[in-house]
């Protein structure tokens, strides 16, 4: 199988061929291509889309791989189920469904590499909770973390406590990458956990309170600690462009990643629903998924692949640069994924983008050499 598209670092076309579900050949390719040649988007921080939620008390694995096809059609061929605050006994059932779903399909397995679990280790203070339902939020307890299996590779946690922090050193020795967010945590606590370990942050930005100290506070410090890697989502809602900007530069490039946060209404018709994730929510005709009554967001209803095209605009980047953003680096925590080189799976898509699109116009999808249609 060979597969084409324009290069977006260099304009040049390439023809890629596909061996046994990898990357057997990159040639340059004569004449102009209409299409962009791209790997696949990597997403950190998937809790649903288009009807399908991990999140669901009746989650399945018909449910895990419907997701993964879901998604993969707008470009994401690496997604990480996000599983959030919950009683134990409902994040047990729906890792049970994810592992059920990658033992059955191999393209499943491939498109999942882990599972991300957003609490309930959270803040219990309004604003940094979010919409984490309260009843759950607990003390963080490295027991738990066992009791949830190996197939959980990443934990965002609030290091507003010793407990916290603790666990945070407890499981980067176990192997499992901690993230922080949803935190009301002091600098101070912020820098003891990248002590401990932690090495991402969730959805730099949000998750806070709606007013901050002008400084010292979390943001600054997260911003600050060149050991950090954030996360952020560039729907248009979460961040203001402004903001999305001094950030991404705070951080520097390589040191930041997209993510679409998305959760079962993206995709879906707007009007009100109500949903594991947020409770009772509204989506406006614009794409904003809040909490019905307050100005609080309750995920977002946005694919990876709007987030990067909504991230060029926003920070006036390169359609290579953007694209680095929700392949390779996110892929750093994936093993690898994101990346277009021999030897590498075949996770490939070709789209249509001008400067301007609200998204990438996804045509083809590869995933591990096999269409997704």
């Amino acid at each position: 199988m060979r597969i084409s598209g324009r290069d977006p670092a260099t304009g040049r076309t390439l023809c890629v061929t596909v061996e046994d579900g990898r990357i057997g050949a990159i040639t340059e390719a004569g004449g102009p291509a209409d299409r962009w040649l791209a790997p696949g988007l990597v997403d950190l921080q998937v809790n649903g889309f288009a009807g399908h939620d991990v999140n669901a008390a009746d989650v399945d694995e018909a449910t895990v791989a419907a997701l993964v096809r879901a998604v993969g059609r707008t470009g994401t061929t690496t997604l990480v189920p996000t599983l959030v605050t919950a009683p134990e006994e409902r994040v047990h059932a729906a890792l049970s469904a994810i592992a059920r779903a990658r033992r059955a399909d191999p393209l499943v397995a491939h498109a999942i590499p882990y599972v991300h679990v957003e609490g309930p280790f959270l803040s219990a203070e309004d604003g940094p909770r979010g919409v984490h339902d309260p009843r759950y939020l607990r003390p963080a307890d490295v027991a738990e973390l066992r009791r949830w299996g190996d197939l959980v590779g990443m934990v965002t946690v609030s290091p507003h406590d010793d407990a916290a922090i603790d666990f945070i050193a407890a499981a980067t020795r176990m192997g499992v990458r901690c993230a922080i967010g949803h935190t009301h945590a002091t600098p101070e606590q912020i820098t003891r956990a990248v002590d401990a370990g932690a090495e991402l942050a969730t959805h730099l930005g949000n998750a806070t309170y709606t007013v901050l100290p002008r400084h010292p506070n979390h943001l600054w410090t997260q911003l600050a600690d060149d050991r950090l890697h954030a996360g952020f989502i560039a729907d248009g809602h979460h961040l203001p462009a402004d903001t999305f900007r001094v950030m991404l530069r705070a951080k520097g490039v390589e040191r930041s990643h997209l993510v679409s946060d998305a959760t079962a209404l993206a995709g879906m018709s707007p009007g009100r629903y109500r949903t594991p994730v947020g409770g009772d929510v509204e989506l406006s005709a614009d794409g904003r998924l809040s909490y019905v009554g307050t100005p609080l967001l309750a995920g977002a209803s946005r694919s990876l692949a709007d987030g990067v095209a909504t991230a060029i605009t926003m920070a006036g980047l390169t359609l290579a640069t953007g694209l680095r953003l929700a392949t390779a680096n996110p892929g750093r925590f994936t093993g690898g994924r994101g990346l277009l080189r021999l030897g590498r799976p075949a996770d490939l898509i070709t789209f249509a983008w001008r400067p301007g699109d609200t998204t990438l116009d996804v045509r083809e999808v590869l995933l591990a050499g096999h269409p997704v249609t």
